[in-house]
């Protein structure tokens, strides 16, 4: 059994002995949005091995297109974005490189030249554009569940 890691990553298990249990309806639709998540992950690794990619490829590439504000981002954000160590983004950057969907550079404006900037190419956007449409039905779903799950806790008076 897996115990769910607070963002501090010490265990959530066992925090919050005071709140009452969670009701059935609670459970059912806990259970359904987990479920819709699988999904998207699931339809999201088929949609993206169609294209030649991995799924990790095509996680770079999101973190990258989806940095707030910029379109680029370092080793260090993508590394925080997906939760992996610098070094595995180093060799996932290497690789979509190696494939055109990436390219890394600097900007003149930086005071610290050490930041490298990673940026899509039109390859990796038209990717990710193609990527996007392909899974907006699993996205839908996802929020579907979220907000049953949402109505079901306002409903028992959890929020």
């Amino acid at each position: 059994m897996s115990i769910e890691l607070s963002r501090d990553r010490q265990p959530a298990a066992g925090r919050d002995a005071g709140h009452a249990e969670l009701t059935k309806a609670e459970y059912e639709q806990l259970a359904e949005f987990r479920h819709s998540i699988r999904e998207l992950a699931r339809q999201t690794e088929l949609e993206v091995r169609a294209l030649g990619m991995t799924p990790q490829q095509y996680q770079v590439l999101l973190a990258i297109k989806g940095m707030p504000g910029r379109e680029w981002a370092s080793i260090s954000e993508i590394a925080e974005r997906l939760q992996i160590r610098h070094n595995a983004v180093i060799g996932l950057v290497n690789r979509a490189e190696a494939r055109g969907l990436l390219r890394r550079g600097q900007d003149g404006d930086q005071r610290d030249r050490r930041v490298v900037q990673v940026r899509l190419t039109q390859s990796g956007e038209h990717l990710l554009t193609l990527l996007a449409a392909a899974l907006r039905h699993e996205r839908l779903h996802v929020r579907a569940a979220l907000e049953s799950l949402d109505a079901v806790e306002r409903a028992e008076g959890r929020r």
